[in-house]
Formats: structure tokens, sequence, C-alpha cells
């Protein structure tokens, strides 16, 4: 069990933020095996094919290999408060490119022998003595995620959306340690600390600081911590919904994506945007967003009654669904 003691201010200063570094190594570390996503499947060619450029190669050999549980901090470092996933992107990417050689003597060296049963790869340990590991490591994630995420984000970004409100709606009927209590099975809440299931022991005092909650979508169903960085907490959870029944995307996914598909299974009765946000769990702009493109596609009709516009699907958009 790993424990995390917490004080008033910690309590205070916690929040959420998607993490799309925290997202795109998980993508990443998925397209280099050869396994896939238990819900969204195969990374896909783009993923694969953005392996072999040596900057994305010098992240995977700093990713924990079968047996290991240990992953650098400073790889994906704690979210900042922008508020589009852009920024929000370029605000890590800059803290990357920001670590010092301490950063990278701590992380990189001192702390892959203790967790890690082989020596980090000689690459990397060139790249580590020569000054340019942060440089090269902010450039791998940017052409990462330009390659095998950046089209695919806003669709992952809305299910994020999905349990944020589902969590605030939590924290206004039963509170935030209610929130922090049912945030996954293998985390708990104690009162003044947070619990979580691990393979290892351990406890740290994280009182005074920022504790940043991030929904973990293509790190589902993992969890993770981040301490490493001085000031900085991180906790990654399996994001609300994810896997769960009628949440799986189905083979419709992979053409129109998770959350467009999810709305036209749900449009066999005409619906309004606000109707389908409270039913889906999305914030109405991003049920607005995929419905504005769904329309264009030919997949779903709108009608206007009244005060309302109503949409549903298309003769066109119910054959892919039979097919799915």
């Amino acid at each position: 069990m790993f424990t995390l003691r917490v004080d008033a201010e910690t309590v205070a200063r916690t929040r959420f933020s998607p993490s799309p570094a925290a997202e795109s190594l998980a993508w990443l570390k998925l397209a280099a095996g050869p396994g896939r996503h238990p819900v969204f499947g195969d990374p896909g060619p783009l993923a694969r094919a953005a392996l072999t450029h040596p900057d994305v190669a010098l992240l995977l050999d700093l990713l924990p290999r079968t047996g290991e549980v240990y992953t650098p901090d400073l790889l994906t470092p704690q979210p900042g408060t922008a508020t589009r996933p852009g920024d929000l992107l370029d605000e890590q990417l800059a803290r990357i490119e920001a670590a010092t050689p301490d950063d990278v003597e701590e992380q990189v060296f001192a702390y892959t022998r203790v967790h890690w049963s082989r020596p980090v790869p000689v690459e990397a340990r060139r790249s580590a003595e020569s000054g340019t590991m942060p440089r090269r490591l902010a450039n791998g994630l940017a052409r990462f995620w330009r390659d095998a995420l950046a089209e695919d984000w806003a669709g992952l970004h809305s299910v994020v959306d999905r349990d944020i409100a589902h969590r605030a709606k939590t924290i206004t009927t039963r509170g935030i340690g209610a929130a922090l209590g049912s945030l996954h099975p293998t985390i708990g809440w104690t009162g003044d600390a947070i619990t979580l299931a691990k393979p290892f022991d351990g406890e740290v005092d994280i009182s005074g600081r920022e504790l940043v909650l991030a929904p973990g979508v293509l790190s589902w169903p993992g969890t993770s911590i981040q301490i490493d960085v001085p000031g900085q907490v991180v906790l990654c959870y399996p994001a609300y919904g994810v896997g769960a029944g009628d949440a799986r995307p189905g083979p419709i996914a992979a053409v129109v994506g998770t959350a467009r598909a999810a709305l036209l299974a749900d449009l066999e009765t005409a619906r309004s945007t606000a109707e389908l946000a409270a039913r889906a769990g999305y914030a109405p702009g991003t049920v607005s967003y995929h419905l504005t493109a769904l329309h264009r596609a030919g997949l779903v009709s709108k009608v206007r009654d009244g005060r309302y516009v109503l949409y549903r699907r298309t003769p066109q958009a119910a054959v892919l669904l039979e097919g799915a």
C-alpha cells in the first residue's frame, strides 16, 4: 500500500486536469509492443511509424519494461492550468525541455538503478551526458503527439470532460472526500490520506502541495502517482465510463471516433444538444462540436422544434451501426 499524507491546504488546492503527456506515453508504449488497448484497440500504423524517429525512440528507452514500475516523472510533467488542449501540451513540453542536469541525473540514473533490473540504454546515456536529453525528449513527445494523437484528441478529451463532470457532481452532492474516495477501487480516502493499492509500500507527506488528479483514457485501466519533481504531485486514475458496458466504442469508432459513435448510438430518437450532453455526461460544447461534424458527414439530420434544434441519426449512420 502506498500512502499520500495530505493537509487542508492540499485538499483545497486539488484540481482535475488531463495530461496529454501521460496519454501520449501510454499510447507510445502500447505502439511499441505486441498488445492492444483493451478498449481502443490497436494503436495503428501511424503510431508505429513514429517510433522510428530517434527522439521518439529516446522516449521509449526511458519507459519501463515488463516487470518494471518506474517511469521518470520528468517525462510527464504536472499539467498546468491552460484551458486549450494544445496549450496544455505546450506547457508540459516546456517543462520537459527545462529539466535540469540534476533532474536527469536523479531520475534517469539514480532512480532507475533502484527500480529497473537493467542499465539505462546506451543512446539514452549518451544523450544525458551530452546535455541534449531534455530537448530531444520534448521534441520526441511533440512529434509522437502530432503523428499519432493530435487528430483524435478531441474525442479523447470529451471522455476526460465526462469524467471531470462526473467528479464535479460528486463533489457538489457529497463533498471532496467522496470524490477522492471514489476515483477507483484501488484508491482510497481516509480523511487525511489517499491510499493506493500498489505492489510496493511507502508513505509520502504532500502537505501544502498542489495535487493534480488526471483522468486516464489511453492509460486506462492503470493508476500511477508522480512525486519526484519538487512541488509537483500528480495522481493518474482510470477515467469514468471507459470500458464499461455500452461505453465501449465498437468498430464504428474506428470510422467516426469514440465520442461520435456513442452519440450516434443514442440518436435513434431525435434529441437536443442539451439532452445529449446530460445523457452522455459530455459538456454541451463538446456535443455541439461532434454533432456539427456528424451533420457535415451526413450521419445526422437536424430539424427545428420551437426553441430547440433536434438531431437524429440518418439511415447511413444506422447502416454503420448495424455493421458494428
